[in-house]
Formats: C-alpha cells, sequence, structure tokens
C-alpha cells in the first residue's frame, strides 16, 4: 500500500485485551480514534476496559474452537486485526505434556492463523484493511528453555511474511511486531524477574508506538528492543551455535530455569 492507512473512523479486533500489553495496546488504538472489539478469556478483566474505552467485549478462549468461531461471528466488521494472544512457552520441551503443546500451538500460531484468514478474506474484498501479529524476538533465535515458545513465534514470523506477500496489491496490509523484554506490562512484566545481562527492556508505550506505526506505514516487520538485543537476536538466527555458547558464559541455564519456574501455571 502507498497511502498512509488512516486509523481515526477504523475498527479494530485486539486478541490478548486482557493482558498488559493487550490493554497497552487497546488504550493506544483509542486514542488514535478506533472502534474496539476486544477478546480475552476473563471477562473480569476484560469488561472493566471496554467499558472504559466504549468498546465492545467478547470473552473467548483461542484455545477452543468453538470459542474462535463464535468470535468471529461476533466481531462483525474488523478493519484492523491486531493478533497479540499468546502463551508464554517458557520450559524445556521435554517438561511439557502433549496437551500443553498442543494447547501453545492452538493459541499461539492456529488461532492467529485462523483468526487472520477469515477476517483477511473480508478486508480483501473491501480493499482496506491491516493485520498486525505481535511476535517476539524470539522467532529470530531461540535460547534454552524457549523450544515451545520459539516454535510458534518462528511460526507466526514465517506467515506474517507470507501472507504479506500474498496480499500485495489488494489494499490490505500485514505487519509483525516483535518485542524483546518490556517492562511494566506484558508476559516478562509478570515473572518480576530482571532481563539477562546485558539484554535489556522496552516500554509498554514503544510497542504500541510499534504496532501504530506498523498499521499507518504498512512495516512489514518491527523489532522493539534495545540495539544491543535486536543484534543478538539476529546474529541467533546467523549464527545459533556461537550465540548459545555466549549465552551460557553468560549464565543462560540460570535464566532459563527461573523464567520456567514463573511461568509454568501458564502452559
Amino acid at each position: 500500500m502507498s497511502d498512509r492507512f488512516e486509523l481515526t473512523g477504523s475498527r479494530a479486533l485486539v486478541t490478548g485485551a486482557t493482558g498488559g500489553l493487550g490493554h497497552a495496546i487497546a488504550r493506544a488504538l483509542h486514542g488514535r480514534g478506533v472502534e474496539l472489539v476486544l477478546t480475552g478469556r476473563r471477562a473480569d478483566v476484560l469488561q472493566p476496559l471496554a467499558d472504559e474505552l466504549n468498546a465492545t467485549a467478547i470473552a473467548a478462549d483461542l484455545s477452543s474452537s468453538d470459542d474462535l468461531e463464535r468470535l468471529v461471528s461476533e466481531a462483525g466488521r474488523i478493519d484492523v486485526l491486531v493478533l497479540n494472544a499468546a502463551l508464554p512457552g517458557s520450559g524445556a520441551v521435554l517438561d511439557y505434556t502433549p496437551d500443553q503443546i498442543e494447547r501453545a500451538v492452538q493459541v499461539n500460531i492456529l488461532s492467529p492463523a485462523l483468526l487472520a484468514r477469515r477476517f483477511g478474506a473480508e478486508m480483501v474484498d473491501r480493499r482496506r484493511g491491516h493485520i498486525v501479529f505481535i511476535g517476539s524476538l524470539s522467532g529470530l533465535a531461540a535460547t534454552k528453555g524457549t523450544g515451545i515458545y520459539s516454535m510458534t513465534k518462528f511460526g507466526v514470523r514465517g506467515l506474517a511474511h507470507g501472507l504479506r506477500q500474498d496480499l500485495h496489491g489488494t489494499g490490505v496490509g500485514v505487519s509483525i511486531v516483535q518485542p524483546g523484554f518490556v517492562r511494566d506490562a506484558g508476559m516478562f512484566a509478570d515473572t518480576g524477574l530482571k532481563p539477562p545481562p546485558g539484554a535489556g527492556t522496552a516500554t509498554p508505550r514503544q510497542v504500541t508506538d510499534a504496532v501504530i506505526s506498523a498499521v499507518e506505514r504498512d512495516r512489514a516487520e518491527v523489532n522493539v528492543a534495545p540495539r544491543v538485543l535486536r543484534l543478538a537476536a539476529r546474529v541467533g538466527g546467523l549464527a545459533p551455535g556461537l550465540s548459545a555458547t555466549l549465552a551460557r558464559r553468560l549464565g543462560s541455564d540460570k535464566h532459563a530455569a527461573e523464567f520456567a519456574d514463573r511461568q509454568k501455571d501458564k502452559r
């Protein structure tokens, strides 16, 4: 798309709106004059946010195919789709049960693919829309204890870039926003842990600014993290063996165990 996408007056669906980053994204879009449809598993958290932003709330568990279908049928016209919902997926792959692996795949990659397919087709018919996948720098490089999460985020990145090429010239844009460690809101902040040495953190505002920029400017990929961490993720993708060796020397085993312990109940 060559023209700047006009957010004001658009209608957006934000998944994972009960989480801290979901709240931040919803408020940022509301501030741009966007009409919101918000979804998440917990109605008790979702409804107050919807009331604050004069939005529509649809409680749904994206690991349920029935809930997914109901969400699609109740959401109505969507111009901007922000696919933010995800499970953390921390811990060694062999510590996961088959059901936990299936749930991570369902929530983190299958449901975004299905929602993008359904709403994307309607956007193409109207020749206007934008789809934003919220990925992670774990979709560029895997580290110890991120096998399940990285599997899904590598998949989301491939889906986003492939879909973007599919929809080129249709009037519908596709972007992926990939945060690193985010303080004050989101999965990492919820653990209460510090990032690995030298990694640094981004703010929720930086993530929401990236989402807005991705939509308005039709950006393919926006990575949100301090420069050192962005570089490390790129190097990890290009030279995974070297990256893993360096990470171990910096104490990756300890950090992986701490993250897995703090996020185990979210599998």
